[in-house]
């Protein structure tokens, strides 16, 4: 077994100066991200970070693994989720365990020469084994949760910048213009139709103009979107209005069968605008 007490007491004796040792040692010039930052307040931070690892670690020579892995986890996440470490590159993160890693392998020497004769060959590799295993658990939980946290990061920046390309602008009264500008993925569309409802309910919209013209790209899915679209503003009172409808997309449109018959259609912006304001 790779339980000692005493192996214990004396990494918990030793736990203040590895965290100092580690930050000392520490080569700004060869990283970057929270290690590489002169904030006395990310400093602070960083090694308190790093105290809480140690405390935590320690504990896998004086409980059984399972139960280390799950008193770990906590850490794993919190840090992973940290602000400073998002916006460090994985590889500093991963060369930062490693070197805590070869710290607590220096420790095991350094306490069986302290102790000489007295725990056998069998127990120093168990010891050995166990810091690497434990290291390379940690290391792999932090990566799968640093990835999490940027899919939902990168997630909730896609669907900022979803809203602010489909933005519904009030022209007066209860009139606005919806500009659609760029490619129009399927992703997009949706976004486009669910973003387009609510904010048309929160200006008190009656009749909405959505030009096409900046459109380059659409395909068969996006297209009977867009009607979707222009149907579920119909079921909620809005009267629609297209505009810069391109050659291409027409024909895409009728080869899916989809009509114009109950749409106002008109050829540019500025003929759909310019009726509007007649009124």
């Amino acid at each position: 077994m790779h339980r000692n007490q005493k192996f214990y007491n004396y990494l918990q004796q030793r736990a203040h100066h590895l965290t100092e040792e580690w930050y000392q040692t520490l080569d700004q010039s060869k990283t970057g991200g929270v290690y590489a930052s002169n904030d006395p307040e990310v400093i602070q931070a960083l090694k308190a970070q790093n105290q809480q690892f140690h405390q935590q670690f320690i504990q896998v020579f004086a409980e059984d693994e399972i139960d280390f892995l799950e008193l770990f986890e906590e850490w794993v996440v919190k840090t992973a989720q940290d602000g400073e470490h998002l916006s460090t590159p994985i590889q500093f993160i991963i060369k930062e365990f490693m070197r805590t890693r070869s710290q607590y392998l220096h420790e095991v020497a350094t306490f069986v020469s302290l102790h000489p004769d007295e725990y056998s060959q069998g127990l120093i590799d168990a010891w050995k084994d166990i810091i690497v295993r434990a290291h390379d658990q940690v290391i792999y939980k932090f990566v799968e949760e640093t990835q999490k946290s940027s899919e939902l990061q990168l997630r909730a920046q896609q669907e900022m910048i979803y809203e602010l390309s489909s933005p519904v602008i009030r022209l007066q009264d209860d009139t606005a213009l919806l500009p659609l500008v760029g490619d129009i993925d399927t992703a997009r569309a949706k976004m486009i139709l669910e973003n387009t409802l609510n904010q048309c309910a929160e200006k008190g919209i009656s009749h909405l103009y959505i030009d096409l013209s900046g459109v380059v790209m659409i395909d068969t899915m996006v297209a009977h979107q867009i009607f979707q679209l222009i149907d579920a503003l119909n079921l909620i009172g809005i009267k629609s209005t297209l505009s810069g409808i391109r050659p291409e997309i027409a024909l895409t449109s009728m080869q899916l069968g989809l009509t114009f018959d109950k749409i106002s259609i008109k050829s540019t912006l500025s003929q759909a605008l310019a009726t509007y304001t007649a009124k």
